[in-house]
């Protein structure tokens, strides 16, 4: 116990950390910013008995169980703060990787402020910032001397939900973990929260910078020749890394310039590639097969999709162990042995029904809810899958969740490698 005088309205760790969250993620929008905090907030009531209010636990999502150091902050996330809140002028190309620590009051006793400083710091051989956040009361100068000497941020939250840095940490190096990484991944244009796959035709993505480089508009060229969803293939094409969408407007990537050289080895003018996407329109054939060298070109660009490798690797692993027609449940229930974070973020919806549903406190899987369709994210298990049927890599197609039969759909390798022989 602090020794503290404890507040008239007792925050508790769930609030004090809502309010947290709100402050230092503001605009999870933003490109390059994304939180999750831990599974042990997802529960109906909290340590005292305490309910906490849905709206709470709303605020709190998306869920997950990350590890960083030795333990699992109880925020972590990837943002751009401002000088108020951390001690650096730039970032570099990547923002920062934060964790955060939360302590509230109970019924018996105040936070335990120096307890979360500690475990803020031990964060810190994995992330760049760490905070340890706590009712503003409860801070004394003995913790904020100490929070100083190793380098970690207060954070002071009154009952009114304000939020005041108290010490400003400075951004370290750090060894990344997977499970950083997978949040790391989850900011980026190539995570799958917030933005990601609408459209479930590689031709869509891969039609996108070739109406880019075209002399007339974008959008019109693009809806005339290939589909009219413009704006779903935009987000596509930076997904795949095609494109960068930039403050001066949307340039080409190395690997969508190789998209338009592509197409200029084999017809005379972009508007020719262009017109050839005419053919393709509403054909349910398999890209690779009707159209055998843009199949090819569609497979090396998903290839360079994080996400892919990961999935090809794994699902070639489970055939050597003789799981060779896995499920879809199959292949997230062997994924989270591994990558634990990682495939919550890529195949689980973000909301704080689906996460709680499918999560238990400690972070594991409830196997159960996996057999329920409408907690998968649908860019993963549509069009993604679809992408990599497209590409020739799975034998299936996908399924939107509100059709989906998890435990019947089938991720299999088109073109496995048999090691035994």
């Amino acid at each position: 116990m602090n020794g503290h005088m404890a507040s008239a309205t007792p925050l508790s760790e769930p609030m004090v950390l809502a309010h947290t969250k709100d402050h230092l993620f503001s605009d999870l929008a933003a490109s390059n910013t994304y939180a999750v905090v831990d599974t042990q907030f997802a529960v109906e009531e909290w340590l005292s008995g305490r309910p906490i209010p849905s709206p709470v636990r709303e605020r709190l999502a998306p869920f997950n169980h990350v590890e960083l150091g030795s333990g699992f902050p109880d925020l972590v996330g990837v943002c751009s703060p401002g000088p108020e809140l951390l001690a650096v002028e730039r970032f570099g190309e990547r923002p920062p990787l934060i964790a955060v620590e939360a302590k509230g009051d109970t019924d018996a006793e105040t936070a335990d402020v120096e307890r979360g400083i500690i475990q803020a710091y031990d964060r810190l051989h994995q992330a760049n910032a760490a905070y340890v956040t706590a009712p503003a009361e409860t801070v004394s100068q003995t913790d904020r001397a100490l929070a100083r000497e190793l380098n970690v941020g207060v954070l002071g939250v009154d009952s009114d939900g304000t939020v005041t840095p108290l010490e400003v940490p400075r951004v370290v190096g750090n060894r990344t973990s997977g499970d950083a990484n997978a949040i790391r991944f989850q900011a980026t244009a190539h995570g799958v929260a917030g933005k990601s796959f609408g459209l479930n035709h590689p031709k869509n993505y891969l039609g996108y910078p070739l109406a880019l480089c075209h002399p007339d508009d974008t959008a019109t060229v693009f809806s005339k020749h290939v589909i009219d969803a413009v704006e779903g293939a935009r987000r596509g094409a930076a997904f795949l890394g095609l494109i960068e969408e930039r403050p001066s407007g949307v340039v080409l990537t190395s690997l969508g310039e190789e998209v338009i050289r592509f197409a200029l080895r084999r017809y005379e003018s972009i508007t020719a590639a262009l017109a050839s996407f005419e053919a393709w329109n509403g054909s349910r054939r398999r890209f690779c097969e009707c159209a055998p060298e843009w199949g090819s070109l569609t497979r090396r660009v998903v290839w360079e999709y994080p996400a892919t490798k990961l999935l090809v690797t794994e699902l070639q692993t489970m055939h050597d162990d003789g799981f060779t027609t896995p499920s879809l449940v199959d292949l997230v229930e062997w994924l989270h042995i591994t990558y634990p974070t990682f495939t919550v973020e890529l195949f689980l919806r973000g909301t704080e029904d689906v996460r709680r549903r499918v999560l238990d406190v400690n972070g594991d899987l409830r196997s159960t809810a996996l057999k329920e369709g409408d907690v998968f994210h649908s860019p993963t298990v549509f069009q993604l899958k679809a992408i990599l049927y497209h590409a020739g890599i799975l034998t299936d197609r996908g399924a939107e969740p509100h059709r989906l039969e998890p435990a019947n759909d089938v991720w299999k390798l088109r073109e496995p490698l048999d090691r035994t022989s």
